[in-house]
């Protein structure tokens, strides 16, 4: 496996854990978590590249970080969330054909 996707697998791990401190501390709530990783997705999904430019394949791929964490949001306990695995997963069986 390429060294840059397990140093991304790792970054997205450990935005999710701060988000869901962020969460657990009262600073944001899941509603407003949810809200900007749809915005997030919305926006990656909708620019311009995308549409003219980039394959649904590669879509998907711009629109991965904020689905999976929007998974991890829905998922996450006070103190936990699901491996990345587990996460990556549920993002491939979620996603729109």
């Amino acid at each position: 496996m390429n060294t840059a996707n397990l140093q991304l697998e790792g970054l997205y791990l450990a935005f999710a854990t701060t988000l869901n401190a962020l969460v657990a501390k009262g600073i944001f709530t899941r509603e407003e978590v949810a809200d900007v990783m749809r915005k997030a997705e919305a926006t990656a999904i909708n620019d311009f590249r995308s549409t003219d430019d980039l394959s649904p394949a590669n879509r998907d791929a711009i629109a991965f970080p904020a689905r999976l964490l929007a998974l991890a949001n829905n998922m996450a306990s006070e103190t936990e969330i699901p491996s990345f695995y587990e996460l990556a997963r549920m993002v491939g069986e979620t996603k729109q054909p």
